[in-house]
């Protein structure tokens, strides 16, 4: 079963965790694909919050900052071993963490479909849909920027050939 790595900011706010666990990645399972979750080490949130429940100064500050190196590895690494990403590129502009692994991913000649369902306007003139740099890694590899759920995870399974027995 070919893993797809899913890039997005979905994991910050409790108003879109439901979408992202609910929704997306069991879209991703069911276009027979194996999801890696950058949001699910439930160690890493436990740590969080025992930083965040310190008070402000250095010794909060330098738990963070071990924290994040920590998860930064561990999604490089994923990024690594997965066949392909799946991007989530809402907003007013692409999260700036998840357009640093559609770069990574890129850079190691990964699939990406970037997935697109905020109907505000973005891009930096008509021709692109987000920022042109951005949607060039995604398009680079045969990807796209797709406006539904539905299309994203079709194209990205025909991308890693899910279905034909190649993968």
């Amino acid at each position: 079963m070919p893993t797809t790595y899913v890039a997005s900011p979905l994991g910050f706010s409790e108003a879109t965790r439901g979408y992202y666990y609910d929704v997306l990645l069991p879209a991703v399972r069911s276009a027979g694909m194996k999801p890696l979750d950058p949001w699910g080490d439930a160690t890493a949130t436990k740590q969080f919050e025992a930083a965040l429940a310190l008070p402000l100064g250095d010794e909060r500050r330098n738990a963070l900052r071990q924290i994040n190196k920590r998860l930064g590895r561990s999604n490089a690494q994923m990024i690594d071993q997965a066949d392909g990403v799946l991007a989530i590129l809402d907003g007013v502009d692409v999260d700036s963490g998840t357009a640093a692994e559609i770069g990574f991913a890129a850079a190691k000649e990964k699939p990406i479909v970037g997935l697109r369902l905020d109907l505000r306007q973005t891009g930096d003139n008509e021709g692109a849909t987000v920022n042109l740099q951005v949607e060039y890694f995604v398009a680079r590899g045969g990807g796209g920027v797709v406006r539904s759920i539905d299309e994203a995870v079709e194209l990205l399974a025909r991308l890693l050939c899910v279905n034909d027995g190649t993968s």
